[in-house]
Formats: structure tokens, sequence, C-alpha cells
């Protein structure tokens, strides 16, 4: 940890530069730290535009070093199927599938490179081995994880033509108007918060189907099927007709008693990826697998009900 003190001749400048002048890193590399929430100034996080004044106390955080490549960790995962192409895993809600910043441990990645000994293709490098799709950390159910690189790329490419069959199973806030749609949408990141995504006009081409399996008071349990695989589609096409995921925070779930009442079971968005069907890399032949509604899920339904009764 670096402690500086700003001098009275310092005043002024702004803190991006001040810090960059003052230190090792770049302009850039601060920017990043500073948004990361690696500087304070007076006990409190400041913007890279702030000007320091004299009497700041400045303390910044130097970020961990970033790993060269995932590491194997003995975590139990549950592997639906496997063969010597491809592995389907069920994730856990919670876990992330990949190294990444602040996540360099603990991953799908991780764990697979233990359970499957290392035999994951190299398509995407060292830090995300075998990933050939990925799924949100507070969304639960199936990945494909291929064993190769020959069947990492004739998944990728069936991704790439939209011919996986991908079903999600979601709770969504309020009773839709319908028991099924279709709602579309083209999907970009959204340009006022860059954790978000939006429908935007630039965005890439989305489709998501969905059909209503049952009805509680001020929720449905709704089927998704992907025409498309964007990022957090299900959750931003959902929220986009009014109905955000229940227990999605960053896309308007969350606000009703429910919610708050059931938050430590929900802990994120209430979707899981249900199934999935496509044609097995080394013959060709059509594959679904298919894995079971997790805990958190059930008991949502189960609350949900109650209290329709």
């Amino acid at each position: 940890m670096e402690n500086i003190i700003i001098k009275a001749e310092e005043s002024g400048v702004r803190l991006d530069s001040f810090l960059s002048e003052k230190t090792k890193y770049t302009r850039s590399a601060i920017q990043r730290i500073i948004e990361d929430g690696g500087v304070t100034v007076n006990g409190n996080v400041k913007d890279k535009k702030y000007k320091v004044e004299i009497g700041d106390e400045i303390i910044l955080t130097p970020p961990k070093p970033i790993p060269t490549e995932a590491q194997a960790e003995d975590i139990p995962i549950e592997i639906l199927y496997e063969d010597e192409a491809l592995a389907i895993v069920n994730k856990p809600k919670g876990m992330v599938v990949h190294p990444a910043p602040g996540n360099y441990e603990g991953t799908m990645v991780n764990a697979l490179l233990h359970a499957l000994e290392g035999r994951l293709s190299g398509i995407n490098g060292v830090i995300r081995p075998g990933i050939v799709h990925r799924i949100d950390k507070d969304t639960s159910g199936i990945l494909i994880v291929a064993k190769n690189d020959s069947a990492h790329l004739n998944l990728a490419e069936q991704i790439k033509e939209h011919s996986f069959d991908r079903i999600y199973h979601a709770v969504v806030v309020g009773n839709l108007k319908d028991d099924n749609g279709t709602v579309e949408g083209n999907i970009g990141r959204n340009p006022k918060n860059r954790l978000k995504m939006a429908i935007t006009a630039d965005g890439k081409p989305a489709r998501t189907h969905y059909r209503v399996l049952e009805r509680f008071n001020g929720a449905c349990y709704v089927e998704c099927k992907l025409e498309t695989g964007r990022t957090h589609q299900i959750r931003v096409h959902m929220s986009s007709l009014g109905h955000p995921l229940m227990g999605d925070e960053l896309y308007g779930g969350g606000c009703t008693e429910f919610e708050k009442k059931n938050k430590k079971i929900l802990e994120g968005q209430c979707l899981h990826a249900k199934s999935i069907g496509f044609a097995h890399p080394e013959n060709g032949k059509w594959v679904e697998f298919d894995s079971e509604l997790p805990d958190y899920f059930e008991n949502i339904l189960k609350k949900l009900r109650e209290e329709t009764r």
C-alpha cells in the first residue's frame, strides 16, 4: 500500500494525473485502479477527475498481479456427461465461469482443470481453456466444455449459426399479459452504465421466445428459449417488457416485498440454464442434456405457491 500526502504546490491537479506522476503506474492503469475502488482520498473513493487539494491524504492500493494462467483447484462440480470431445457441467449459482479481475480463484475453469486433469481445449488461451460459452455468475445451469480444439471450433461455429437449442427457466416479477410471446431487440452495452447491457439501435440482433409455465400472485414461472445468445439477453429482454427477473437488482428486480423477504434465498436473479441441444462435434448426431432445478429455485417456487393459495 502506498500512502501519499499531497503537498501545497501540487493542489489543483487531477487525481489520475497526480498519481501517474508520483507512482510507477501509467495514467490509464491508474484510471483502472480508481474505477475499481483502489484509490481513496481522505477515506473516500473519488472520481479520476477529482482535483487534489492541500492536505488531502491519498491511499493507493496496488492491484494484485494478474496470473499468467488458471490454476487447477479441487472444487466439487457436477459433471452431467463426459466423452473424449466434451463435458457437460451443471454450474452452481454464485460461481464465476472463468478467471477475471477480482476472481482469479474458485471459478469453474479452476475446478475443471482439476476434474478433467487439464484435458481442455486451448482456443481461448490459458485463462479460459475449454470455455465455449458462458453464463452469469448468479445464473445456474448447463455449460458445454470443449476438451480439444477441434470440438471447440465445431461448437463455436454452431453457436455462431444459432443452431443450438438453449432453454432457460426463470421467475419474473409481475404477471405477463400473454401466456407466450417473443421479444426482439438489438442488445449492446448500456452507454450510461458499463456494467449493464441494453436494447440499443447499434447492438447485436437478439430474439427470445418465452412461455408461462405457472402463474402466482405477482410473479410468473417462465421458460425462455434463446434464438440468439447475447450477454444478459434474457435479463434485458424480460426487463424491457416490465417484468424483470426476480432478484435481478441490476435490471429492476429485487424491489417487491416477496423479493426483499427472500433476498438470502435469491442472491441474484432467479435464472437457470435448464437444457441444451446441439450436434455432437465428432459424429454430427443431435444430443440433448437437461438439468434439474437447483434447491434455491425450487424453494422460491414453493414459497410463491404457498402465498398464491
